[in-house]
């Protein structure tokens, strides 16, 4: 592991480095011995020189993302051993081997000790999303890595960072395959069956961390006329239609979303006979929308990416969550949801109660979500704790 230069932290400004939390701030370097490129591996030391941590130079606030911690320094073969305790945690958690699911995050940026990266495992191919240049940089290295831990399970590695790494202002060559090839992929997840567009799809191609989320919803959706907004590719639909909800209405802006969402129903087996497509977006649907929905999912792409967004974000969730109030069946449940990192869950429920209060409803939450098992956070990383969700009866 090439080492590009020492980062030295001013004094009494690496206690976040001993408490294992994995950002460097430019604010806390005291001096930078090198000239280290975005992406470059860098050692970070105290001011009296002693190591540490190892990780990636980074450009903006944080100036260091963190993937060792010490007294050691990283050994030769530091990315294959990740990547295998990354593997092992999994089985633990019985998301491998699975006959019901063969599709999980193998790999959750900080929450694995690898921050900037995610990798996805979709029925033998395995997805990576860098986040950061430096872990775009060991693409290569990270798909001999999974080759040697999955052995022939491994089908195919794909690229998937463009887009991530565009949005940090970072060039890339290009998304494509690193290993095999493959079409869409069909996953299995609690024995329903979804193709999974790694190519042309958000993110990796599906959102894994709804999982658990997802099963909530079947156990309250038989007999339930069900309302399942911002819908993308049916994850709700398929579990509600499953468990036997009596009708289901899946509503995206994207007719391309829609056209998954339906392959994913006939894949499993369902007609339109009780589900209605409908491609529009939530504000002038829900001016005209039925009142006798049982359960309404909210399931919104994120509404703010920074902190500075958060205000706007806020008029926005309360928004379509104080409409749904006004709209659903006495009784009914809604599953809300936020996937911005920059609200955190007290925030979340503070707009729902001002959201019922605004609807006029007596409202109480049942449950609180978050990501599944597959999607670990570090104690000592809070931030990586990005989906907030409840389920809230509406009386």
């Amino acid at each position: 592991m090439q080492v590009s230069a020492r980062i030295i932290l001013s004094k009494d400004r690496d206690e976040a480095v001993r408490r294992f939390h994995p950002w460097v701030f430019s604010g806390a370097i005291h001096k930078v011995e090198g000239t280290p490129e975005d992406g470059d591996i860098v050692e970070v030391h105290d001011i009296k020189g002693n190591y540490l941590a190892t990780g990636h130079a980074c450009t903006g606030s944080i100036a260091v993302k963190i993937f060792h911690f010490g007294p050691e320094k990283p050994a030769l073969n530091f990315w294959k051993e990740k990547l295998k305790q990354s593997l092992q945690l999994r089985k633990e958690l019985g998301f491998t081997s699975n006959p019901e699911s063969n599709a999980y995050r193998l790999v959750f940026s900080e929450g694995d000790g690898l921050p900037g990266l995610v990798i996805d495992f979709y029925n033998g191919v395995a997805v990576i999303q860098a986040h950061s240049t430096g872990m775009y940089l060991l693409r290569e290295e990270l798909t001999d890595a999974l080759k040697h831990i999955y052995g022939t399970d491994l089908k195919a590695v794909y690229d998937k960072s463009s887009e991530a790494l565009s949005k940090s202002g970072i060039h890339s060559d290009g998304d494509g395959f690193l290993f095999g090839n493959a079409e869409i992929v069909e996953i299995l997840e609690n024995t329903h069956r979804f193709n999974i567009d790694f190519v042309q799809g958000q993110k990796t191609g599906f959102f894994l961390d709804q999982r658990d989320n997802r099963a909530l919803l079947g156990k309250y959706a038989k007999g339930k006329k069900v309302l399942n907004a911002f819908c993308y590719t049916g994850g709700f639909s398929v579990y509600a239609l499953a468990a036997g909800a009596s009708h289901v209405t899946s509503l995206d802006s994207s007719r391309k979303a829609m056209d998954s969402l339906e392959s994913n129903l006939r894949l499993n087996g369902f007609d339109n006979t009780n589900h209605e497509s409908i491609v529009a977006d939530f504000k002038p649907y829900v001016s005209n929308m039925p009142d006798d929905f049982d359960i309404i999912v909210l399931d919104p792409p994120a509404f703010a990416k920074r902190h500075a967004d958060r205000h706007k974000a806020l008029q926005g969730y309360r928004f379509i969550n104080a409409s749904a109030m006004k709209k659903i069946r006495p009784g009914g449940l809604l599953f809300t949801f936020s996937c911005s990192q920059a609200m955190d869950r007290e925030m979340f429920v503070s707009m729902a109660m001002s959201a019922a209060l605004e609807a006029g409803r007596n409202v109480r939450i049942l449950h609180h979500m978050g990501h599944s098992a597959d999607h670990p956070v570090s104690i000592f990383h809070p931030e990586g704790e990005y989906l907030k969700g409840l389920v809230l009866r509406v009386e």
